[in-house]
């Protein structure tokens, strides 16, 4: 009787420490994820100022579109929490639209190397975004349904893990959430 009361003391422990490892091994593959997002959007913040140098140089008198661009780049950057990302990513994409847009009108423009390199540079990093994007809120729904679900939840609440945000872009700008488009 005592052996029986001990292989389920030694199994419960198992089932917790395991459950625990499982839990931290999921937030660390969130956080990793994010860090792949983080990556691709500093290499869009990187790619926007030689696009818009780039644009003006073309279109000196469009300056309100490049000054949308600058002031929404800026934000998108400082922007702290996961919902705040999202409401200034969706404000990026908007903005840069408008640059491609004043780009149409310069059938110059479109034929420079340079900008064409920019464009398909930009077109790559919108879709490591996209792909990044899903792969972290595919890692943030298995963690919350772990720390959600029982017995998980148990472990969960004992040892405070707490549910992660999803990346979304802000649901009020419907515009965002179609991809930049920069194929002319």
């Amino acid at each position: 009787m005592l052996l029986i009361i001990l292989v389920i003391i030694v199994l419960l422990v198992l089932y917790v420490v395991f459950s625990y490892n499982k839990l931290v091994s999921m937030v660390n593959r969130a956080k990793e994820a994010w860090a792949d997002i983080d990556v691709q959007l500093k290499r869009r913040y990187d790619l926007i100022p030689n696009l818009v140098n780039t644009v003006k140089g073309y279109a000196t008198h469009e300056s309100q579109a490049f000054e949308n661009v600058t002031k929404a780049r800026a934000a998108a950057m400082g922007a702290g929490s996961l919902a705040e990302k999202g409401q200034a990513e969706a404000s990026l994409a908007g903005a840069l639209k408008s640059v491609f847009a004043v780009a149409e009108a310069y059938p110059e423009l479109k034929a420079n190397q340079n900008f064409l390199d920019l464009q398909n540079q930009l077109t790559d990093t919108e879709d490591k975004i996209q792909a990044a994007r899903r792969f972290y809120n595919g890692n943030v729904r298995d963690l919350n349904t772990a720390i959600q679900s029982f017995p998980g939840n148990v472990i969960a609440n004992s040892f405070h893990f707490a549910v992660m945000e999803f990346f979304q872009l802000d649901a009020a700008d419907a515009a965002a959430k179609n991809p930049v488009e920069v194929k002319f």
